[in-house]
């Protein structure tokens, strides 16, 4: 047995704990990938397809995408049974707790409609589910009617119709296909370890989804969307950016949305995304909105520069002008990064489950020797 001391990281920062071939994040060049291929190339291709790809390595072909369509309009639409366990949660509640606590009560279908592994089919069931459960939440705390799917529309013109009950326009349905896109998978996060950890013990797909989910919603994680436009709506103009930032920084408060814990350069993520962000934030209210955003952005960047130091705005930043130009409130952004970051969980539950092991890491033990309290007792 060897007498070396293990190595020992308190938030696992740089220990290898698996292997995957589903993205690859290359922190110091700035780089995602999905299966090989570059996320620039992905984000403009249909949301559906790219979810085949994270899911089996390959795009799907047009049977493929013909099923697929078919099959996720239909599981959009919650039975009677689902509404009525919906109806029973607070409508106040927010959705990623509805998420996490409704997803392990779903019922999973016992035909097969997609000529998948069976683990697959109830993940793309529960991902289908879940973008109903955020619109009929939504709908519900609206006190509005819930609306069903339409076949023949694509996914994110149905997602967007059942949430906010108007047809959304096609470069409208394009942006959001292109955020879920740019967040549905990357590597080893915090939320996809979870599922991970999860899957290990030999938990049901539905468990392990739901323990990732709560873990997107913690603000260091997923949560930090909603925090980053909700901090520039307390800001209120652009022009009070610099002072904001100033006084975080003196007083060591962070600021939601800045900076990554893998990139040492620009978020290859929030590059896309930005641009897009200022195409479509046109109204007086996003513009401003995404304009202070910005402020921030490069008064954060000065602050750094003055010690020798770069940050930039990660994928979070910029998403939450994006949902909220669409009509999306500041406590759903989570549960929208939940419904795209679902198939990435799916993946590595597949892949994890084809030769798991039980996670299970050694503590280093920092408490009293044994027998010390009833010596001094003595």
């Amino acid at each position: 047995m060897s007498s070396q001391e293990p190595v020992f990281s308190s938030d696992l920062a740089g220990i290898i704990v698996g292997e995957t071939a589903i993205s690859d994040v290359q922190g110091e060049l700035g780089l995602l990938s999905y299966r090989g291929i570059d996320i620039n190339e992905l984000v403009a291709g249909p949301f559906l397809h790219v979810a085949w790809l994270v899911l089996f390595g390959e795009m799907p072909d047009a049977q493929q995408q013909s099923r697929l369509k078919s099959f996720m309009c239909r599981h959009s639409s919650l039975s009677h049974a689902e509404i009525d366990m919906l109806k029973h949660v607070p409508r106040d509640l927010h959705p990623m707790l509805m998420l996490q606590g409704l997803v392990p009560l779903l019922t999973l279908p016992e035909e097969k409609r997609l000529e998948v592994e069976p683990e697959a089919e109830h993940g793309l069931f529960l991902a289908a589910k879940i973008s109903a459960l955020v619109a009929a939440h939504y709908r519900l705390s609206q006190n509005k009617v819930i609306l069903a799917p339409v076949p023949g529309k694509r996914f994110h013109e149905n997602f967007l119709t059942m949430f906010t009950g108007t047809a959304p326009t096609e470069e409208q349905r394009r942006m959001l296909d292109a955020a879920q896109i740019l967040q549905m998978e990357h590597s080893f996060n915090c939320g996809t370890f979870a599922g991970r950890v999860c899957a290990s013990s030999l938990a049901p797909i539905q468990s392990s989804i739901s323990a990732s989910i709560g873990t997107l919603f913690g603000k260091l994680h997923g949560g930090a969307d909603q925090a980053a436009l909700e901090m520039a709506m307390a800001i209120g103009s652009p022009e009070k950016a610099e002072a904001y930032v100033q006084n975080s920084l003196a007083n060591k408060e962070k600021i939601m949305g800045m900076g990554h814990r893998e990139y040492r350069t620009v978020d290859p993520r929030a590059k896309i995304l930005k641009p897009m962000a200022v195409e479509l934030c046109q109204d007086a209210e996003s513009k401003n909105l995404l304009a202070t955003l910005v402020a921030v952005e490069e008064a954060c960047q000065r602050a750094f520069a003055d010690k020798d130091r770069e940050i930039w705005a990660n994928v979070e930043f910029y998403k939450g002008a994006v949902f909220h130009s669409l009509g999306i409130p500041t406590h759903f952004f989570t549960a929208m990064f939940a419904m795209s970051r679902v198939y990435g969980y799916i993946a590595h539950f597949l892949e994890f489950s084809r030769d798991s092991r039980l996670i299970r890491p050694r503590a280093r033990y920092i408490g009293p020797p044994v027998g010390s309290h009833s010596k001094s007792a003595a």
